[in-house]
């Protein structure tokens, strides 16, 4: 039997920050060429367990373009 899992769903990621600003500098160890967009995300704020996400699309100096966003302190990486 198989078991079902979303294309989509966020998975963990390994992301080194600048001091401070908590900007992403590397994912996985693959520099950061530039940060394409940033924005913000917060829905079901009526819930006991709302949303608030920080968001960016990464140029990664191998060549990927990557969307991963930060939640509760947590990085992740998710498919566009």
């Amino acid at each position: 039997m198989r078991t079902r899992r979303s294309l989509y769903a966020p998975r963990p990621a390994r992301v080194a920050t600048s001091a401070g600003t908590n900007r992403p500098l590397a994912l996985d160890g693959a520099p950061v060429s530039a940060v394409r967009e940033e924005w913000l995300v917060e829905d079901r704020w009526w819930s006991e367990r709302p949303i608030h996400r920080h968001y960016y699309e990464l140029a990664l100096t191998d060549g990927r373009c990557l969307v991963i966003f930060l939640e509760r302190g947590r990085w992740f990486q998710q498919r566009a």
